[in-house]
């Protein structure tokens, strides 16, 4: 069954990436069917791209009608300094900072010198984006590795 729900995710994501190609955001009834089926997202991710992504899927998920109880971005390496307050990053996560969670790799934190008290205020820092993305998988999570 969680094979099932990782290939189901995995479709997604495919039929994402294409109608993203093409500019359009219309997810078959199938896809989105499935997905009703686990509600709960969480990526990974290292790159600013990226992260406008997730937030971009987030939007084509909701405009299609995929019910999402939890949404959670886990941020790792260099993307983490472009997460401090007044960066370009702060405004955009404005606009969903009521709808999903970031969380923040401590160790990344750590090794890039950057503070608790300097990053976008709402994001929460986490031991290890490893040890956080295995917790959320254990919780059921549906997740995707940038």
């Amino acid at each position: 069954m969680k094979y099932l729900r990782h290939c189901s995710f995995f479709l997604l994501m495919l039929v994402f990436a294409t109608n993203q190609v093409s500019g359009q955001q219309q997810l078959s009834a199938e896809v989105v069917s499935d997905l009703q089926k686990t509600t709960q997202y969480a990526f990974v991710l290292t790159e600013e791209r990226h992260f406008r992504g997730v937030l971009s899927m987030y939007d084509t998920l909701k405009a299609n009608g995929v019910t999402i109880t939890d949404y959670e971005i886990v941020v790792k390496g260099k993307v983490v300094l472009q997460l401090k307050k007044g960066s370009e990053l702060e405004s955009l996560y404005q606009k969903y900072k009521d709808k999903l969670r970031v969380s923040v790799c401590s160790v990344a934190m750590s090794k890039l010198g950057v503070k608790e008290d300097e990053l976008i205020p709402g994001l929460i820092p986490v031991e290890t984006a490893s040890i956080r993305m295995l917790q959320l998988q254990a919780r059921g999570y549906n997740t995707l590795t940038y």
